[in-house]
Protein backbone atom coordinates (compact mmCIF):
# COMPACT_ATOMS: atom_id res chain seq x y z
CA UNK A 1 0.00 0.00 0.00
CA UNK A 2 1.25 3.44 -0.82
CA UNK A 3 0.94 6.37 1.51
CA UNK A 4 1.78 10.06 1.58
CA UNK A 5 3.22 11.02 4.95
CA UNK A 6 3.52 14.61 6.12
CA UNK A 7 5.54 14.70 9.34
CA UNK A 8 5.71 18.04 11.13
CA UNK A 9 8.52 19.04 13.43
CA UNK A 10 7.94 20.63 16.79
CA UNK A 11 7.64 24.39 16.93
CA UNK A 12 9.65 25.01 20.10
CA UNK A 13 12.93 26.95 20.12
CA UNK A 14 15.02 23.74 20.06
CA UNK A 15 13.18 22.03 17.18
CA UNK A 16 15.70 22.82 14.45
CA UNK A 17 18.65 21.91 16.68
CA UNK A 18 17.02 18.51 17.41
CA UNK A 19 16.52 17.93 13.70
CA UNK A 20 20.11 18.81 12.83
CA UNK A 21 21.51 16.68 15.66
CA UNK A 22 19.46 13.68 14.51
CA UNK A 23 19.64 14.17 10.75
CA UNK A 24 22.55 11.81 10.00
CA UNK A 25 20.96 8.93 11.94
CA UNK A 26 17.62 9.59 10.23
CA UNK A 27 19.20 9.60 6.75
CA UNK A 28 21.09 6.36 7.51
CA UNK A 29 17.79 4.77 8.55
CA UNK A 30 16.00 6.06 5.44
CA UNK A 31 18.66 4.48 3.19
CA UNK A 32 17.73 1.00 4.46
CA UNK A 33 14.06 1.52 3.64
CA UNK A 34 14.88 3.12 0.28
CA UNK A 35 16.92 0.03 -0.67
CA UNK A 36 13.95 -2.26 0.10
CA UNK A 37 11.58 -0.04 -1.91
CA UNK A 38 9.51 0.91 1.13
CA UNK A 39 10.48 4.57 0.91
CA UNK A 40 9.94 5.83 -2.63
CA UNK A 41 10.94 9.46 -2.15
CA UNK A 42 11.19 11.93 0.66
CA UNK A 43 12.51 15.30 1.63
CA UNK A 44 12.40 18.17 4.05
CA UNK A 45 9.55 20.66 4.18
CA UNK A 46 10.70 24.26 4.37
CA UNK A 47 9.33 27.37 6.01
CA UNK A 48 8.96 30.62 4.07
CA UNK A 49 12.45 31.47 5.35
CA UNK A 50 13.91 28.21 3.99
CA UNK A 51 14.27 26.49 7.37
CA UNK A 52 13.53 22.75 7.59
CA UNK A 53 10.36 22.24 9.63
CA UNK A 54 9.00 18.85 8.61
CA UNK A 55 9.20 16.04 6.09
CA UNK A 56 7.17 14.61 3.22
CA UNK A 57 7.47 10.94 2.28
CA UNK A 58 5.92 8.75 -0.38
CA UNK A 59 6.14 5.19 0.91
CA UNK A 60 5.15 1.68 -0.07
CA UNK A 61 4.58 -0.54 2.99
CA UNK A 62 2.67 -3.83 3.24
CA UNK A 63 -0.01 -2.11 5.33
CA UNK A 64 -0.64 0.77 7.72
CA UNK A 65 0.72 -1.24 10.67
CA UNK A 66 4.08 -1.67 8.88
CA UNK A 67 4.19 2.06 8.15
CA UNK A 68 3.38 2.89 11.77
CA UNK A 69 6.16 0.52 12.92
CA UNK A 70 8.65 2.33 10.68
CA UNK A 71 7.54 5.77 11.85
CA UNK A 72 7.71 4.79 15.52
CA UNK A 73 11.36 3.68 15.20
CA UNK A 74 12.73 6.41 12.93
CA UNK A 75 15.33 8.53 14.76
CA UNK A 76 13.30 11.68 14.05
CA UNK A 77 10.35 10.23 15.99
CA UNK A 78 12.45 8.65 18.73
CA UNK A 79 14.32 11.92 19.32
CA UNK A 80 11.27 14.18 19.27
CA UNK A 81 11.85 15.86 15.90
CA UNK A 82 8.63 14.69 14.26
CA UNK A 83 5.71 15.70 16.47
CA UNK A 84 2.61 15.19 14.29
CA UNK A 85 1.72 13.12 11.24
CA UNK A 86 -0.80 13.43 8.44
CA UNK A 87 -1.02 10.10 6.60
CA UNK A 88 -3.10 9.53 3.48
CA UNK A 89 -3.37 6.32 1.49
CA UNK A 90 -2.58 6.98 -2.16
CA UNK A 91 -1.76 5.25 -5.42
CA UNK A 92 1.52 6.25 -7.02
CA UNK A 93 1.10 6.35 -10.80
CA UNK A 94 2.82 3.47 -12.52
CA UNK A 95 3.17 1.27 -9.40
Amino acid sequence: MQFLVIARDGTDADALARRLATREAHLDNVKKYKETGEILIGGALLSAEGTMNGSALMVNFADRAALDAYLSTDPYTVNGVWQTFEITEMKVAGL
